[in-house]
């Protein structure tokens, strides 16, 4: 049975709620982990941080019930998936609870390159599509550490999430993903995902929740 890179199987992981209080230095990790386009983007950034807070952390501590990880059987985190019920609710209420202290800690403007990039998004957040928004309300994102890919994880853990968002009332869920990434972009064909028009920075994919 191939290994992991610590020298693990798998063999015993599960997926499981995330608990933010244990895990979300995991999320952070892998989430910059997988951040240039599905590799490693820590050479990327002056700051490590800037991924996390943007694509992972606030939607573990601000919906938690559509938060889960992939528990290698020890307790280390290899992966993660989370989700937004209702994305604009998500955004309304990220404005009061997470994007200003992020703002105040990152001024606009500041940072070089990529980070610059980063801290832009902290305070230009990009509004959801009316049309997209009606018929698919809720956002995924998922980001799997290399050792846990290419094993039905990344299968088994959207199917998981779009039963959380469908039990919570979700007709549908969208998500986007880097033009580079031509991984994730054929995992998400390979799916039945729709492909949405593109918004001229990310490929954007959709599908509703029920019938998984």
């Amino acid at each position: 049975m191939p290994q992991t890179s610590d020298g693990s199987s798998l063999s015993g992981a599960a997926i499981r709620p995330c608990r933010v209080d244990d895990d979300l230095d995991a999320l952070y990790d892998i989430c910059l982990r997988t951040g240039a386009a599905g590799e490693d983007a820590g050479d990327l950034v002056d700051d490590p941080l800037l991924f996390g807070h943007l694509f992972a952390a606030p939607y573990a501590v601000l919906e938690p019930d559509h938060a889960f990880v992939l528990d290698d059987g020890t307790g280390r985190v290899v992966g993660y998936v989370l989700g937004a019920r209702d994305v604009v609710r998500f955004e309304r209420r990220a404005e009061v609870e997470w994007w200003p202290a992020l703002r105040e800690r990152y001024p606009r403007g500041s940072g070089d390159g990529l980070d610059s990039l980063l801290i832009a998004l902290l305070h230009d957040r990009p509004r959801p599509e009316d049309a997209v928004a009606a018929r698919f309300p809720s956002e995924l994102h998922i980001d799997l550490l290399p050792e846990a890919q290419g094993r039905g994880w990344g299968r088994r853990m959207i199917d998981h999430l779009l039963g959380s968002l469908r039990a919570a009332g979700s007709r549908g869920v969208h998500l986007g993903t880097s033009p580079a990434n031509t991984r994730a972009i054929a995992f998400y064909t390979r799916l039945g995902f729709e492909r949405l028009p593109d918004d001229g920075h990310s490929v954007r994919f959709a599908r509703v929740t029920s019938g998984v």
